[in-house]
């Protein structure tokens, strides 16, 4: 999949994805997996559906999902390099990854967010309609065995 608007790109092309670009953000910016490892970073990505943000032929942005392509899906790792951030690229890059083909009639879409809850409800995203169903093993620092 590749869709353009304007001078940007976003594509599941894999062959596209610059993944030192995405472990260094990763790693070194992002709140949720800092130091993680290059090995982890590929593997995670070898293993979903990922979304690259491209201003011409340079990656700025990514996505990615983990999911059955059946019943659910779990969006993760979304960010946008702090130079193209308020261009609304963020939320282009989710309602793109919402509307892929595969991944319609999905009966249950997931994230974890600590900062953004505001960018996901413009695109329909609540709090769980029943918390009480929600079970989780959490062990936040397993990406760094």
């Amino acid at each position: 999949m590749t869709i353009v608007k304007d001078e940007f790109t976003i594509s599941t092309d894999r062959e596209k994805l610059d993944l030192d670009f995405i472990h260094a953000f990763l790693s070194l910016e992002s709140y949720w997996l800092p130091g993680v490892s290059f090995e982890r970073v590929q593997r995670a990505a070898d293993h979903s559906l990922n979304f690259g943000l491209y201003h011409q032929d340079k990656q700025i942005g990514y996505a990615r999902i983990v999911t059955d392509f059946t019943r659910i899906a779990y969006l993760a790792d979304v960010f946008i390099t702090d130079a193209y951030r308020g261009r609304g690229l963020s939320k282009w890059l989710v309602r793109e990854i919402m509307n892929h083909p595969d991944l319609q009639h999905l009966g249950r879409w997931m994230l974890h967010t600590r900062d953004a809850h505001g960018l996901y409800e413009q695109l329909g995203w609540t709090k769980p309609g029943k918390p009480e169903t929600y079970l989780e093993v959490y062990q936040p620092n397993s990406y760094k065995q």
